[in-house]
This record gives C-alpha cells, structure tokens and sequence, in this order.
C-alpha cells in the first residue's frame, strides 16, 4: 500500500481496479499479483492463462469502458488480515495470500480493501467514488511485459500490464504525442546510435561499457564539476571500491543495504564488501590524522563508483545499473559554520544545472523524517530537530520554495533534494544535500576548538551531479543527442568532396587536433551526400566540407548544425570561432 498523494494517483488507482475488474471478465482464471501507480500511469501484474496480445489489451480497454459507463460504486472496507484471507481463499486468489501472511507477521491486523462490483482486492490507494469519475476515453493500456513475482527470477514469471489514465480524451491525447516523443529521445536508443555506451551479456545486466565517445562525455561533465567544486574549496580525493564488512556495520549501511551488498571473499579468507557509498571511505581520511578548528572546514570530492545489488527485474538502461558511477563529497564542519556551507553548495548546484539548461525546470524538497516511525533512522532526537530548524531556515532565506515531504529522509539525517523532470514528464533525484549529526559520532570523529576542547564535527553530505549513468540518460533526452559543442563527443567531422583532396581534408583535421578539438574525417569512397546525411545522423555540431576551391585557399566550407550552409572561411577563423564556442560553453 502506498500513502495518498494527489489525485492524479487517486485516478490511477482507480483505473487499476476497473482494469483488475475487466481481466478477471476476460480471463476468470486469473490470479492477481501486485501493482504501481504514480502521477503518470499504473501497473498491475497477473498469472494469466495464456500470453497476451496487442489485440488483448485492446479488448482489455473495451471492457473497461464498459465497467466505467455502468458508474459502479468504489466502496472502502477495513477488514482484519484473516477475514481477507477467507475472502482471497474462496477466490484462489494465492499471490494475495501470501502479501497479506507478510503484513501479519510484520504485526498488522487490519487492512484496507476496495469492492468494486464483485470485486474486491487490496488498493494500491484510496479510490474514487464512482467508475463514471474517470473518462472512458482517458484510458490507454500501453504495453505488455513479463516481470517476475516479486522481482526474483527464481519466482514464477507473470505478465505486467500498463496504462495510465486521464480525466480527458485530451489529455489522453497529449500524454500519448509526449510518449512517442520520448521513445524517439529515449536514451538506450540513442546511447546505441551515437555509439555512447553498450550492453554486454558476458559483462552482465546493470553494467554499461562506456566508448570512447560516452567516456569523453563522462569525462566533461567530471571535469565541469571538479571545476566548479575546486573553487568553493572542494580537494579531490581517492577511495579503494570494497572495504571490510566492519566500515559499514559502523556507518549503519550493513544493515541498511543488507540485502543489496556484494560481498567478496579471498582465498586468504578476508571478507570485504564493495562498497555501495562512499562516505565511510573518507571518513577515514579525515580521522587519520588530528584536526584542529582552524583546519574546518574541510571538503573531499570523488567520482567513483559504487555497487548495489539491484533486483534483475528493475534494472534497465543508464536510469537504473549495478556499478553506478558517483561525483560524491562531504564537508566536515563546525556547527556555526553549517549554514553557509550548505548555502554554497545550493550556488554549485544552481551554477552547474543552470549551465545545462536544467535549472528552471526543478522543484526542491525539503526530505524529513517519519515522526512515527523513528526505529527508520539512526542519531539522536534533538539533532534531527536542529538539523530540521537549520535546512527550514536555509529554505525560507535562499527563496527555495521547497516542498516539505515526510519520510524521504536519509539513514543518518533531513536532505535537501532537487527533483527534474525527464522528456516523458517522469520526476528524478538528482543532487542531494544531507546533514549529518550521527555519522561522526558513531566514527568518534573530532577536532579541537580554540579552547583546546575536543569537539564532534559536523558532516554534510552532497552529490551535485550523482549519478554520471543517471545524468548522462537525462542529457541525451533532453538534447536528443545534439549536445552543445563544448560537450558534443565530436565537434567537427571533415568530408572532403572526393579522394583526391583527403590529403588537404588530413592537413585541416592535425590543425584542428592541435587546436585540441575532437574531429573526425570521412575519407571513404562515398558520395558527398551520402557522407553529409551520415555525419548529420551523428548530429555533429559542425561539418568542414573541403574540395578545389578549399584546397587552394586554405579554407574550409562550414555547415553548422545550427544554421545549415554557412559558405567558405579561413581555417584559422574557424577555429577561433569554435573555440569561442567552447569556452563559454555555448
């Protein structure tokens, strides 16, 4: 079950019921699992008698259509764990058996249904009134896929059905253009056909190989950020990829990440994990040596990687890996001085996102803890209070205009989230900024104040561009691969109108490669159309085409992405107009 946030979910946990509703019509044998709703669509998963169709989901929605015309009644019933169970017994219904023995043994007694018609099955949510409340015409099944029960592959195979549902044809209509915009955009379609990044099965699912095209993307963005950091007083530091299994039984993520850790085993017997953050790492940096108030703050930054064992069923692209790359770094501080680091850290946030073009297309959450269910976090109470007071101050002053969201809280402390949207409207963590009051006292981390007093430090936790997988997705959907030139893979490919002039079009490409630009040339036998529509399908910023009249003058005729055919300029002020281009990063 999840917690009511807005209609948009009310709609979509709806829209599933009447879809259980039509399945169950269609198929009388079928066995429901479980389901998602989000803001943007549902899903629900079904043991069916056979695999279905395209022309099944369409049956689907016709029946659907059915349900919400005879405007049948949403009715909410609070029954006790082992009146549900006779109910989904008389049913067959074993998948729900078994989710409603887990809630029992985790303590609860009662739980929620929703009857609709004959129906009754546990809501993904809190329900409309009425079936009418939804537009026949809102609805769309989108797609089919399997997924195993419960996202283990040693589970039985069950197929996913998923929709989404809107109060209008209209926005139906507008939703489904946005899609298919998307799946033009979608960066593992993209990644191939730019040649970014690949997939090996030999590797394994959730472990992308970067090219030397997405590397260098990678690369760029790594230096942008470095670059940004080093001047707000950032030191770059290095931390090996496992510890020993101790390291994170201290920070609290042994048993936090329990289930998703790597563990690794020598011959020798030695017992490590990969590690899957990397705070406890430089922690140990900052305890190797004595630390005095003169010396805070003090700030590490790294970009590496870190490993969680993610189910197989949720793995998929750049969006969700294995081995994830990221930019990662913490500040260790005194009390007064919290404020204004955590205030220059939103600055590096905004400076780096703004020059993406990202800024103004953000939210900002203000992400607290559970009040009831304090068992969830680690420290203690009066420091999660100050930490609270300090970010709600930090939010009022800066003009964040943040939005307070319960229970999104970190292990150790509040966060500050910035919250993106993707090209299909989807929402993403990216940059997080965390105080920490827990974590130096469980490492017993200290400096001396001027009093000669020994003092517990302060960490604040921040990831300004997090994940490289998951950024570099966003990047190639927002820019659909035509990323600006100072962090295009490939900024100038060179086509000379035929072989005899492959000599001059080298020439241009070593005076460019001296010029430290990335460029390519096409020397093959092709005709030049068919090099230009080739070149234009890796969106490059620029194409230099070069022939007799080039040759002899030392020019170069420029086609630029932007403005198509530009006509003949000297080499030398081409380049200065590119590199022009690449140092305001335009």
């Amino acid at each position: 079950m999840t917690k009511k946030t807005n209609n948009s979910e009310i709609l979509n946990s709806s829209a599933t019921q009447i879809m259980i509703a039509a399945v169950l019509k269609l198929f009388p044998q079928a066995k429901l699992a479980t389901g998602k709703i989000s803001s943007t669509g549902f899903s629900y998963d079904f043991e069916l008698p056979k695999n279905l169709t395209p022309e099944d989901l369409l049956a689907i929605e016709k029946e659907m259509r059915k349900i919400i015309n005879k405007d049948y009644q949403f009715e909410q019933q609070e029954l006790t764990i082992d009146k549900a169970r006779e109910i989904f017994k008389k049913d067959k219904q074993f998948y729900q058996l078994e989710f409603l023995e887990e809630i029992k043994e985790e303590g609860q007694e009662k739980i929620n249904l929703c009857k609709l018609e004959d129906l009754i099955n546990i809501p993904l949510d809190n329900c409309l009134s009425s079936t009418r409340e939804i537009a026949p015409d809102g609805i769309k099944l989108v797609d089919i896929s399997g997924a195993y029960w419960k996202g283990d592959e040693k589970n039985k195979m069950l197929q996913r059905i998923y929709g989404v549902a809107f109060k209008s044809k209209v926005e139906l209509k507008k939703y489904l253009a946005a899609t298919k915009e998307a799946k033009e955009r979608d960066h593992r379609k993209l990644g191939k056909e730019l040649d970014l990044f690949v997939f090996s099965d030999l590797v394994g699912p959730g472990l992308p190989l970067f090219t030397p095209k997405g590397t260098l993307i990678i690369d760029k963005l790594r230096e942008k950020i470095e670059r940004i950091c080093r001047g707000y007083g950032y030191e770059k530091v290095m931390t090996p990829h496992l510890a020993k299994i101790d390291l994170f039984k201290i920070s609290g993520h042994a048993d936090k990440f329990k289930d998703e850790l790597f563990r690794v085993t020598s011959k020798y017997k030695q017992d490590y994990v990969l590690k899957p953050v990397q705070c406890p790492h430089q922690i140990q940096i900052y305890s190797s040596r004595p630390r005095s108030y003169r010396d805070l703050p003090i700030r590490y930054m790294e970009s590496e990687k870190q490993y969680r064992a993610e189910k197989p069923g949720e793995i998929g692209g750049l969006n969700r890996v294995i081995a994830v790359t990221i930019e990662d770094g913490h500040s260790f501080c005194q009390i007064d001085q919290v404020k204004d680091e955590i205030k220059n850290i939103v600055k590096i946030i905004k400076d780096f996102y703004g020059s993406l073009g990202l800024w103004k297309d953000h939210w900002v959450s203000l992400s607290f803890r559970d009040y009831k269910s304090p068992e969830k976090y680690i420290g203690e109470i009066n420091d999660w209070k100050q930490c609270e007071k300090i970010l709600e101050e930090i939010n009022s002053e800066m003009k964040l205009d943040a939005k307070k969201c319960i229970g999104e809280a970190a292990l150790y402390g509040p966060k500050i989230d910035f919250m993106f949207k993707d090209v299909a409207g989807k929402e993403i963590q990216i940059p997080t900024i965390q105080l920490d009051f827990a974590t130096p006292k469980a490492f017993n981390l200290s400096y001396t104040d001027k009093k000669g007093k020994s003092i517990v430090p302060v960490m604040i936790h921040r990831a300004i561009l997090g994940s490289y997988e998951r950024l570099l997705a966003l990047l190639i959907e927002r820019f659909a691969g035509v990323f600006p030139v100072w962090l295009a893979p490939v900024q100038v490919i060179i086509l000379p109108v035929s072989e005899k002039f492959n000599n001059y079009g080298k020439s241009v490409m070593e005076t460019l490669q001296k010029s430290e630009l990335r460029v390519e040339i096409d020397d093959s036998d092709e005709s030049l159309g068919k090099k230009i529509s080739q070149a234009r399908k890796q969106k490059t910023p620029y194409l230099l085409i070069v022939g007799e009249k080039e040759a002899n003058t030392g020019e170069v005729a420029v086609r630029s992405r932007a403005k198509g055919d530009e006509g003949a300029v000297k080499l030398e002020d081409f380049i200065k107009r590119i590199k022009r281009e690449i140092e305001t990063e335009e």
